[in-house]
């Protein structure tokens, strides 16, 4: 059977570059498979799309533009803020920080440069504006159960004492 673009439950093991690059920016080669139900936005779309029509045990080399990776540099997403704002943090220039946004969700950010008064920092992700080649195995594939294509989780939920369904 071949993977279909929604409702299909995917294991995979991949090593992540950089088009053009030779050093492993991301693996889980020697870990558990990456398992997630396609068409639920839980892999980058340009992946996800690469791995329709494929099956348990086929290899390939997925290449992604940054458009469907994740995203272009946005210019905007770059900006300066009062060095006193980052009080107790010994900066460095390419140093990932977390903060909370507005939305109340977890922020990455990069140090891109500082001095005794700013900060210029990046939200964009690490990986905008770059193509990306994944070298992919499919370790397993089905289709998604009833209860993982409402939820977008492998395996769904329990419904236990507790489950707010």
């Amino acid at each position: 059977m071949a993977i279909e673009a929604n409702n299909h439950v995917v294991g995979i093991k991949y090593e992540l570059r950089e088009q053009g690059g030779t050093e492993i920016l991301d693996a889980n080669t020697q870990d558990a498979p990456l398992e997630f139900v396609m068409g639920t936005g839980m892999i980058i779309p340009g992946l996800e799309a690469g791995l329709v029509g494929m099956s348990e045990g086929d290899e390939k080399k997925i290449e992604v533009a940054a458009a469907d990776a994740y995203g272009e540099q946005n210019p905007e997403a770059i900006q300066m803020l009062p060095r006193d704002q980052f009080e107790g943090i010994d900066l460095e220039k390419g140093m990932m920080l977390y903060g909370q946004g507005e939305d109340g969700q977890t922020t990455q950010v990069v140090v891109k440069d500082f001095n005794d008064t700013d900060v210029t920092i990046d939200f964009n992700h690490p990986m905008a504006g770059k193509d990306l080649v994944f070298d992919v195995i499919v370790t397993s594939e089905r289709p998604a159960t009833a209860d993982e294509v409402a939820t977008g989780e492998v395996g769904g939920h329990e419904h236990g004492a507790h489950c707010a369904c």
